[in-house]
This record gives C-alpha cells, structure tokens and sequence, in this order.
C-alpha cells in the first residue's frame, strides 16, 4: 500500500497546485491598469501580492497574511496576523488597511484569500477585540458552516461585509478572489470585504439563537447587534474569481486517470460526511472537495480533516474494505490548531490506534492519528481553497 499512499499524496499535491496565488494573479493582470494601492489579505497574500509586485513595480503595498505564511517581500508591507483567532496584531493590522484606504488617491487592488476573515478583526461600533474572539471561539465550536460564521462575523466588523469598499471610496476598486468557500460565494470569502453582507444584524441574532450561544456571547454584542441598522448602499466594484476549491478537484481528476469525480461538494458533519464519501466512492480512484464541520465535545485537539480521515477509516472497517487508501487534508497545509493538514489512512489505521472512541470523543483525532503514525504533514502552503480528499481502494 505504500504506493497508494505515494499517489493519493501526488494526486493532492495536483489540488493544491492547481491554487497557486501567484499563477491566479498573474493571469488576471494583463490588461488592468496601474493601481495607487494593492491590499493582499488572508493566507494566500504574500505569494498573491509578489505577482502584483511584478506587474506593478514601486505600488504601495500592504500585505496581511497567517504568521505561518508571513515572508518578507520586496516592495510591500508585510502584516503577520492570528488565524483562527483574532489577535492585537491583527487588530493593528485592520487600522493600517484603513488608514491606506482612507488616503488612497486613486484605484485600489485587492487581492483577496481565505483567512481574512480572522486576519482583520476591526470591531463595529463600540466592540472589542475580545468582544470578537469570545464570539469566534464559540462559533468555531459549535458546527456551525463558514457561511453561517461569516454572517455574523460581518455584523461584528467594520471591514467586513463591503467595509473595505466604504473606506475606499471614492476610488474604484477591483478584486481579484481566490475562493476557500465551497459555491464560490464572493460574500462569504474572508467575510466579503468588497461584497455586500451576507445577511443582517437580525439573521445574526436568529443564528445565534438557533445555535444555542445567544446567551453566551458577550452583553456588548447581543447591544450591538440590536441596534444595528441597515447601511447605505456599496460604492460599485470588480470582483473576479481567480482560483477555487472546483478547479482544484478538476485538477485532481485530470492528474488521476478515470478518477471518479463525486459532484456534490462534501460538507457538513464529519461522520455523515465519511459515509457520503464510502457511498460515493469506487472501485479505484475517487476524488473529491469540499468543507466539513466538527462539533467540539472535548479539549483534544485536531481538525476537521483528521476527523473526517479517522471516520472514513471506520466507515470503510464497518463495510468490510480491505484494500485501500485515503487522504483527507486542507489545501492550507493546516487543519485547525496543528501542524497538520488532515491524514493519510488506510486498512491498518485503526489497528494501530489504542482507544479511538475515547479520543473521538475528546475531539482528539491529532493524537490518534499520530499514534498511528497517520498524519498528513505538508507546512504551509501558501494558498487556501478549502479541503480536498482522495481515495484509491481495490478491495
């Protein structure tokens, strides 16, 4: 099995290719033309902002990215920031972006990746910055989709959700977008900051409420969201998709021969996931995108990647398979607070884990996948269009 695990990683590694921020923005530049501001926010920033840099010698440039992803870049301005949760430089980093935007004299590009989210946390209205990460810790818990997060996220920021447009104004702005979000949906990429809000202050309440944390964020923010009313309208802009999650599974069935594609995006919860995965999955290769969700019962730590890995692994044990092999990772290079970017498993995994339940039920799949010595560790690389996943199974 060796082999297999040799290809799944090889076909991956086609997905994750297949985002190349550099390659994205580089293709998009021909004919725009000279900007007085290039933004670069989120994971994919740095490598995003250097094809800017080539096109647009001597522009100014602020760049906003993950410490992990954070390299010195000739020309620019080189912002690290927390992900998932929010940080004072992050925090610092939002004001810079606005005060750039604020004194623009002419065109702005954005270029625009996954992670911005987290990365500009600029509290709206009389809100903290730890008014922000309470209500993000709660949200990465509890199962809710990025959509949803980021709809309420928007309500809480002033850069989100068309913010980075309102300071902008009067210059015109183009963005160019590399998708994490599954549909592509621009207002939900990094929280929309040059797309119209997701929804309301008021959707925002009813999610938080439907979610059971109404009660549990912050009095600030509960004040807040009450009082929130509508805004004016967005100045116009140019949004353009460069790069996402589709065009990475595309990749991964063209670098796999006769994979089978499964077309319904995988999301929501993992062990439903895992066995839409085994439902779908055939006789050979089979490939696959999407982004699941985990509910957090316990303090172990992992991500949604390795816990979708370890429950194909039992799905696939419950329907008897003997021969096969799975990877299931982050096109970041990271799944949630680890080293990691999801696992590589097989028919020996769980043989080789000890008490699986037990560390399922801690939200410790890290810990189990490395006893099995099943860990799918790639480093940063450097763009983000959500999850991918592979299977070859011959038995």
């Amino acid at each position: 099995m060796g082999d297999d695990r040799a290809e799944v990683l090889r076909i991956f590694e086609a997905g994750v290719n297949a985002a190349d921020p550099y390659a994205a923005v580089a293709g998009a530049l021909a004919d725009m033309p000279d900007p007085a501001l290039i933004v670069a926010v989120g994971k994919a920033a740095c490598l995003m902002a250097k094809a800017a840099l080539e096109r647009f010698a001597g522009v100014k440039c602020l760049v906003v990215t993950n410490y992990e992803n954070a390299t010195p870049l000739t020309g620019a301005t080189v912002m690290a920031a927390g992900h998932p949760v929010p940080d004072a430089n992050g925090a610092a980093a939002a004001q810079a972006v606005i005060a750039a935007l604020n004194v623009a004299n002419g065109p702005v590009l954005a270029l625009i990746s996954g992670g911005g989210s987290a990365l500009l946390p600029t509290p709206a209205g009389a809100l903290t910055l730890e008014d922000k990460a309470q209500v993000n810790d709660l949200l990465l818990g509890a199962g809710l989709d990025i959509a949803a997060m980021n709809l309420i996220r928007q309500q809480l920021s002033d850069l989100k959700g068309g913010g980075f447009l309102r300071h902008a104004t009067p210059q015109h702005v183009t963005a160019l977008i590399l998708s994490d979000v599954i549909g592509d949906d621009l207002s939900a990429i990094a929280s929309g900051p040059t797309v119209g809000p997701i929804g309301t202050a008021q959707e925002a309440v009813a999610l938080l409420k439907q979610s059971g944390l109404w009660n549990k964020v912050p009095e600030a923010v509960r004040v807040h969201l009450k009082e929130t009313h509508k805004p004016p309208p967005l100045p116009q802009v140019s949004n353009r998709l460069v790069g996402s999650n589709g065009k990475s599974v595309a990749a991964m069935k063209a670098a796999a021969t006769d994979a089978h594609v499964i077309s319904t995006p995988i999301v929501g919860d993992v062990a439903e996931a895992a066995q839409m995965i085994c439902n779908q999955a055939v006789i050979g290769t089979t490939v696959w995108g999407g982004e699941t969700t985990v509910i957090l019962h316990g303090n172990g730590r992992g991500g949604r990647n390795q816990e979708l890995a370890l429950r194909i692994a039992q799905e696939a044990a419950r329907r008897g398979w003997t021969q096969w092999t799975c990877l299931q990772g982050g096109s970041d290079g990271r799944d949630g607070p680890t080293d990691a970017a999801g696992g590589i498993v097989d028919q020996n995994t769980l043989g080789k884990i000890g008490d699986l339940d037990g560390l399922l039920a801690n939200n410790d799949s890290y810990a189990a996948l490395k006893e099995a010595g099943d860990l799918l560790i790639t480093k940063a690389t450097g763009t983000n269009v959500a999850d991918l996943g592979v299977m070859i199974r011959t038995a």
